[in-house]
């Protein structure tokens, strides 16, 4: 029989370790350090304006809007209320929708406010505007109605047929 090369033992035991199953962490001590790590997280000052209950999606949109990828897009309410709205550069009408609808539900669950709104009612009474021009296409891109960064869009009521 040959002799084993030094090392070789030591090499088999390295391999027999990582084998090893990883140690399993029960769900919610997974949640408590991605909630920990994300705490860390907002303490940047890229993301101090970010609420303390921050989702990895808000995360990743205030790191895409630093680098030039998306776009701020401020959402005038019917009650004259501002919302900020991110949505990527090259966004759709119904992208802005959607995010519009994100951040109000992410907004509702951390104020305890109103549960549910009917989006479906929202969209049949209201039209979005921008300069006097509504967004009627759902596919058409912001930019292609002009929308830039930090632009204001609002909420105008729709006439009955």
């Amino acid at each position: 029989m040959a002799a084993e090369p030094e090392g070789a033992a030591e090499g088999a035991e390295a391999a027999a370790v990582a084998e090893e199953p990883p140690e399993e962490l029960a769900h919610a001590e997974v949640l408590e350090l991605f909630q920990e790590a994300l705490a860390r997280l907002v303490q940047d000052p890229l993301l101090c304006d970010l609420p303390p209950q921050v989702t990895a999606e808000e995360i990743g949109s205030q790191v895409a809007l630093e680098y030039g990828q998306a776009m701020t897009v401020r959402v005038c309410k019917a009650d004259g209320e501002t919302v900020p709205v991110v949505v990527v550069q090259n966004a759709s009408v119904l992208e802005l929708k959607k995010a519009l609808r994100r951040h109000i539900q992410l907004r509702q669950a951390r104020q305890g406010g109103v549960q549910h709104l009917s989006w479906k009612y929202i969209w049949r009474t209201y039209h979005l505007t921008f300069n006097g021009e509504k967004l009627a296409d759902d596919r058409k891109k912001l930019r292609e109605y002009g929308i830039r960064n930090r632009d204001e869009v609002s909420f105008i009521k729709k006439l009955r047929k």
